[in-house]
């Protein structure tokens, strides 16, 4: 029995320059207790249809077709009758938790408010189920008089879990849930939901652009494009042996580690998606697809039949024409089997003993509490041409290390040698040198300024009016944008930021790094906010940058994939330090840490749901624990002393008493764990 049913879908947006179809015809069918994950770029309607089953969008959105929820038209639905189906018959967890919540109410009250404004319990009951809901989403009940930004993100995600649930819907639809937590977190917010998915026997909707997730949690997928579905059926038969060629290039945006097809060869789709209200005629993907050929613009495909329980709309399906003609969606190297060859060159950036600390403050009623260590003794060299991937945790140091090596922060102790030299007080020349590229290309940018004056910002700032060979400022801008592969560089001089699509407002804010012609580069999560397919086109476009002008970029990041593919080293943050360090194939397939080992086991994965989670979160910097400070929550350590493989190997005592720190070693494979002095691995 279908909870949800979508016939022939069809949703338009009216604006002054006419209708803008953002749905155009779907069918979907969500069966009692099935997961279906929605997969797609940005603007291909994933989020408009997950609108449209409450109508929650806005009235200038027309929408024809059907909608029927628990065998009910939404459509037909007077307000009424519409309010007491929300929340009862369907719930939405939305993409930014921090931002769906009351800052200024707190957790326990937003919880109970749907059950009370539906008439379900009093509200002393509603209380006490928010405190049992709180339990069910693994968070302790006293939490309940918690406010949002006492709760870590992956807390605020479960508190939006739990006012999901409230009202005990039917259908539950997930929009983007897991998109801003780092991979431990995203772990356990994935299996919590499907635990509860399990137990409660809830339907399921599951929107995401990263298909790596999606198939570890959703029963059946349904890949949409320019507003249509060009590929439906099991998730794992779709993500491994995909037949529409988008649906190839989205799989292959987030390669698994390991696979050397991907080493250091981004992957993706060029271009962008079509403008909705001028879809080419023929199949809407013709023209970035790698297999088009003369019929794929003059037919569009309707969805067919391509296997058991598959269906794809590609004429490449149907019989037309073999799906393996043609040359491949997406371009991959030869497989490789021995280690990377890591050849290094000088060092460029060199951090030694640096430290930096937030000072905490004192309340009226206590004293004030110790500085928080963000960053603690870190040792690290960037060397020319040379990829660094920063990897951990959010709130492990990584951002504030980051921050710290461009002179955004003043360490408390250490420094920061650009060639050699101390970064003193001549701190507006070094940035010509070294410049960062924030993680929010829409925050970086400002949008009441155009691209050119965006970009000539920073050569006016420092005075550079003439290039090295006598260019003008326009031509210096040129180069920039050309280099960011903003081509023809002209055409985007009086466009605004908004007028832009994400992957092109990420090159914008690299065109105006490049614009002082650094050596470094210092990239917060490039790529974390992007598409599939953009992601791709921003990871190409730094290797690129990186060959031909013998850049170094330090690569921030949580996600571990994205330093295969083009990280020549790893070095693993904790707790304000450094953990593991060394070249990246090392690393990731054989690494020496066991959080490192715990990072990569969370790693989205098909049939992933009984990998190992590393529980807990890591301890208030504050107050770090004394010994190696992960021994708190490390694998190893048994819950009660002398019941772990540490005791085993003897190395308990020193895990819990003893501090130990890493040293950087270039090429070399190190890490700060007791267990590596014995020889073992985790």
């Amino acid at each position: 029995m279908s909870v949800l049913s979508l016939r022939d879908l069809r949703i338009t947006y009216r604006t002054q320059g006419g209708g803008v179809p953002a749905v155009r015809g779907v069918d979907l069918e969500v069966a009692t207790g099935e997961v279906v994950g929605l997969a797609g770029e940005s603007g291909c309607g994933k989020s408009t249809i997950a609108g449209s089953v409450l109508r929650l969008l806005p009235k200038s959105a027309k929408i024809e077709g059907e909608i029927l929820l628990d065998g009910q038209d939404v459509l037909s639905l007077k307000p009424g009758k519409l309010r007491a189906l929300r929340w009862t018959g369907a719930s939405i967890i939305f993409q930014g938790a921090m931002h769906s919540l009351n800052p200024v109410r707190r957790v326990g009250d937003q919880i109970a408010e749907a059950m009370v404004v539906h008439g379900q319990a009093s509200e002393k009951k509603a209380r006490v189920r928010a405190g049992d809901l709180l339990e069910r989403v693994n968070l302790k009940p006293r939490r309940i008089d918690d406010y949002p930004h006492e709760l870590s993100g992956g807390q605020k995600q479960r508190i939006m879990i739990a006012m999901a649930l409230a009202c005990n819907p039917s259908l539950v639809i997930a929009d983007e849930p897991t998109t801003a937590l780092d991979v431990i977190v995203q772990a356990q917010v994935l299996r919590l939901m499907k635990s509860l998915q399990n137990d409660l026997g809830l339907s399921m909707i599951f929107i995401t652009h990263d298909l790596s997730v999606l198939v570890e949690v959703s029963d059946r997928l349904a890949i949409m494009y320019a507003g249509k579905i060009i590929e439906e059926g099991p998730a794992e038969s779709v993500f491994h042996d995909p037949k529409h060629p988008y649906t190839e290039a989205l799989a292959a945006a987030f390669p698994e580690i390991g696979d050397t097809r991907f080493r250091h060869h981004p992957s993706g789709l060029g271009g962008d998606p079509p403008d909705p209200q001028r879809i080419p005629p023929g199949c809407s993907f013709n023209p970035r697809c790698a297999k088009v050929f003369d019929d794929c613009g003059t037919h569009e495909p309707a969805l067919v039949e391509s296997g058991e329980r598959r269906r794809a709309a590609c004429l490449l399906v149907g019989g037309a024409r073999s799906v393996t003609s043609g040359d491949p969606a997406v371009s991959v190297g030869a497989p490789v089997t021995v280690r990377d060859e890591l050849v290094l060159g000088e060092p460029v950036l060199e951090v030694r003993g640096l430290e930096v600390n937030f000072k905490a403050r004192a309340s009226l009623f206590s004293k004030r509490p110790p500085d928080a260590k963000a960053v603690d003794g870190v040792n690290l060299t960037l060397h020319r041409g040379e990829v660094l991937a920063l990897a951990g945790e959010s709130g492990c140091g990584k951002t504030t290390l980051a921050r710290a090596i461009i002179g955004l922060l003043v360490p408390q102790a250490g420094e920061v040698r650009y060639q050699g030299e101390p970064l003193g007080r001549q701190l507006k020349e070094y940035r010509r040198h070294v410049q960062m590229v924030f993680q929010d290309p829409t925050a970086a940018l400002n949008p009441r300024r155009t691209i050119y004056e965006i970009v000539a910002q920073s050569l006016r700032i420092h005075g550079i009016s003439r290039g090295p060979n006598g260019e003008t400022e326009e031509q210096l801008v040129e180069r920039a944008l050309s280099r960011a592969g903003m081509r023809p560089p002209n055409l985007f001089f009086r466009r605004y930021p908004h007028e832009l699509s994400g992957g092109q407002r990420q090159r914008i804010v690299i065109a105006g790094a490049l614009a002082l012609d650094p050596s470094v580069i210092v990239a917060d999560e490039p790529v974390s906010n992007l598409d599939a397919s953009v992601r791709g086109e921003i990871l190409a476009l730094l290797m690129e940058l990186r060959d031909e002008l013998q850049l170094s970029v330090l690569l921030v990041t949580h996600d571990l994939g994205l330093a295969w593919t083009v990280a020549d080293r790893v070095a693993v943050m904790y707790l304000g330090r450094i953990v593991e360090i060394g070249p990246a194939a090392d690393v990731l397939l054989r690494p020496k840490h066991p959080y490192t080992k715990a990072l990569l086991d969370v790693v989205p994965e098909a049939g992933g749901m009984n990998r190992p989670i590393l529980g807990g979160e890591p301890p208030d910097p504050t107050q770090i624990p004394p010994g190696c400070r992960f021994h708190v929550r490390c694998p190893l350590m048994g819950e009660v002393p002398g019941s772990g493989r540490a005791a085993q190997l003897g190395i308990e005592t020193a895990c819990r008493t003893q501090d130990i720190a890493i040293g950087e070693g270039g090429t070399d494979h190190l890490a700060a764990c007791h267990l590596v002095s014995l020889g073992e691995l985790p």
